[in-house]
């Protein structure tokens, strides 16, 4: 069943995306992630221009974040004072990110800049949380200790000034490295179309200690509200959301995340950080393919705008 989207300007099949949705909305939910850095490659792999793919998604990640967050909001598994210092910055990452985006449209190397961006920065976190993952299961097969957080220990973040309790998260630290995560995520997720949360999670665990009960829940909140943000500023300053192609992404993402909620209960943390280090480099090496890959046309047609 066809289907034509007004901004992305083609037809596509409604069950494809659909199922593309729920997918993603599954892995959104397992790993407690936003989904995007899966979510916009598909969309330009099945021919979907790079702008219209990250504007449109951020709708889908909110989403997905909104169905999964409930769900650890009824199990407690949120800590509700670090999502609201985590939105403090990531608000203004939200907002500089679509700037940017804004600017390198206008100078034509948007597309080339998410392409880039992908490879870079899939292909990385993806690798190292592959073979953190790999070695956590591999010392749990051992009998060594399985994870590398210590409760005790400090870094030279815990002691910067501006220092607060996180109650829930049972954390004493600095607002200062929170806000700035919070504004990297913003900007990245704004700029790429990603809720942020594969590098938001590592970073909570292992740079400022957060247990992992309360991670994957205050990450989607942090996801749901700058993605709900950085929506309304593409609509509003880009015109690129496809309210037709979110629509249909949304349906499926809400679904799946309830049950990727659930199904991420049940397996064991390194196996979660396995196959979801695998996962996002399996997509970073897929778009370098892309990227130097041989176009089956080598010239296109462009009007010029002179007379002949």
């Amino acid at each position: 069943m066809q289907l034509y989207l007004p901004i992305a300007d083609i037809p596509v099949n409604v069950f494809l995306i659909l199922a593309m949705g729920a997918a993603v909305g599954f892995v959104s939910g397992m790993f407690g992630i936003g989904g995007g850095f899966l979510m916009t490659p598909l969309l330009i792999f099945v021919g979907i221009a790079p702008a219209v793919a990250v504007a449109s998604v951020a709708s889908h990640i909110a989403a997905s974040s909104f169905s999964g967050a409930i769900s650890y909001w009824r199990r407690r598994a949120i800590d509700p004072v670090l999502a609201a210092v985590l939105l403090t910055g990531g608000s203004i990452g939200t907002a500089l990110g679509v700037g940017t985006f804004t600017l390198l449209r206008s100078l034509g190397q948007l597309d080339l800049m998410i392409a880039m961006s992908y490879v870079i920065l899939l292909t990385t976190v993806g690798g190292l949380m592959f073979w953190e993952g790999l070695r956590a299961l591999l010392r749990a097969r051992r009998g060594g200790p399985v994870t590398t957080r210590r409760p005790g220990s400090h870094v030279w973040i815990h002691g910067l000034p501006l220092k607060m309790r996180f109650k829930r998260s049972k954390i004493y630290l600095s607002v200062i490295p929170v806000v700035a995560i919070g504004l990297i995520i913003g900007f990245i997720g704004a700029v790429m179309g990603i809720g942020g949360g594969f590098i938001l999670v590592p970073l909570l665990i292992y740079v400022l200690r957060v247990p992992t009960s309360t991670v994957i829940g205050t990450s989607m909140v942090l996801t749901l509200v700058t993605m709900v943000f950085a929506t309304m500023l593409h609509a509003v300053t880009n015109h690129l959301v496809d309210a037709v192609l979110a629509l249909i992404l949304m349906i499926g993402g809400v679904t799946g995340a309830q049950f990727g909620a659930r199904a991420g209960q049940k397996i064991r943390g390194e196996h979660l950080r396995l196959l979801l280090g695998l996962l996002v480099l399996a997509v970073g090496v897929r778009f370098a393919v892309e990227l130097v890959i041989r176009p089956e046309e080598l010239f296109t047609i462009r009007e010029t705008g002179g007379a002949g």
